[in-house]
């Protein structure tokens, strides 16, 4: 009897996947549970185990397609089934959730055409987009179902100026001239939403940033005094932990940096969820800490020990990457004096934390070598203001150098 393979339901919001790469191909023998292929969404990326166990008879989506959740994508059959001729690929879902309430039109624009109504059955994500760079999404030629616009097209609309008088002077330049010396490759599923996210921030907040710099000697001191203790634990006391205890402390005392702005309203998150970017080979992701303020030191130590190897093994739930309330991103590991990330939106801000190294410093009118670290907050400057952002980063700054459990 075969099995029909389709694209799993990543998450409540997440309607469609990508096929990243096939592990088995046709013709192969698989066991029940073992990986089959990998997908990307625009939440997590992840192996996804066989249903049952067979010869995998067909693929129906080829590496790089997007295709709606519950789609079929490969067929395993039983034992002596013959593979297949494969099929023509699926057609690629539409963005995000779907809603099938078209936008309405102001009626002094005329009635619309079938095209128009395609391009307007968009998600609640892209008409909010829209919304809030004053786009007409019926300018956008879609490229999702029926025409329905994703959030690719109307991210790519925006970025391209189209939807907007272009600046003074200004001119579209080319990438590269004709008969240039290029190499052209394809985006992979991760950059490109990457990209995707990173333009929706930069359009979304104005981003201010402040740097301090922290003497770390007495959380150099504490954790050498407690590595042992925390290995024997079964974790691994990093430097990152001892960051987030204290920005869990510091949320908690400055509320307006753990929130978010919905239109002309501040809605402040009760609950603390830490997200902790994770640098891949490929891109980044960032696996988030739920309730990190009901966490000790040891338990953010084995939380963000364990997201951290699962987000590099591709074994996260897409529940583990959403609903974060404020990011912590480390450029220091690569030996970057400090950074200046861009906001995870929806949230407010956001920290970077520099490399940790030995560094001359003034103590008592006298020059020491101290472990010393850059910690930079990028903030949007619709909610929080300079003072605001050295309140909290003098409260940061003050709780590491005295540091206590």
């Amino acid at each position: 009897m075969s099995t029909n393979v389709v694209m799993p339901q990543m998450g409540e919001s997440i309607a469609e996947g990508t096929i990243v790469r096939w592990i088995k191909k046709v013709g192969d023998q698989v066991d029940r549970d073992e990986p089959l292929f990998e997908i990307s969404t625009d939440k997590v990326d992840a192996e996804i185990p066989a249903p049952a166990a067979g010869v995998l008879t067909d693929i129906k989506v080829k590496e790089g397609e997007t295709v709606p959740v519950n789609s079929v994508v490969a067929v395993i059959g039983g034992a002596g089934e013959a593979a297949s001729a494969p099929e023509a690929p699926a057609a690629e879902a539409g963005d995000e959730a779907e809603d099938d309430d078209a936008h309405p039109f102001d009626g002094a624009q005329g009635e619309p055409s079938t095209d128009d109504l395609r391009r307007q059955r968009s998600s609640p994500l892209v008409r909010r987009i829209a919304k809030e760079h004053d786009v007409d999404i019926r300018l956008i030629k879609g490229t999702g179902i029926s025409g329905r616009v994703t959030k690719q097209d109307i991210l790519g609309f925006i970025e391209s100026g189209k939807g907007r008088a272009p600046a003074l002077g200004a001119t579209a330049m080319p990438a590269f001239a004709p008969g240039e010396s290029v190499k052209v490759v394809p985006m992979s599923v991760m950059r490109r939403k990457i990209a995707e996210h990173m333009v929706l921030s930069a359009h979304t907040s104005p981003h201010v940033y402040s740097v301090y710099e922290v003497n770390f000697a007495r959380v150099a001191a504490v954790r050498e005094a407690r590595k042992a203790e925390y290995e024997g634990a079964g974790a691994k006391l990093t430097y990152t932990a001892f960051i987030a205890k204290v920005i869990v402390d510091a949320l908690r005392q400055f509320p307006m940096v753990n929130a978010s702005i919905d239109g002309a309203n501040i809605v402040y998150k009760q609950d603390i969820n830490l997200g902790i970017a994770v640098a891949l080979d490929n891109g980044l992701i960032v696996p988030v800490i739920r309730k990190a303020d009901e966490k000790n030191l040891l338990g953010l130590s084995r939380a963000i020990n364990d997201l951290a190897s699962r987000a590099r093994a591709k074994k996260l739930n897409p529940d583990e990457v959403q609903q974060g309330t404020f990011t912590i991103t480390n450029p220091g590991i690569f030996g970057a004096l400090y950074g200046l990330p861009l906001i995870n939106q929806p949230q407010v801000a956001i920290l970077g934390v520099g490399t940790i190294e030995k560094r001359a410093v003034v103590i008592d009118d006298a020059i020491a070598i101290r472990p010393t670290c850059h910690l930079s907050l990028g903030y949007d400057h619709r909610l929080i203001d300079g003072a605001d952002a050295g309140r909290f980063l003098t409260f940061v700054k003050e709780r590491l150098e005295k540091f206590e459990d």
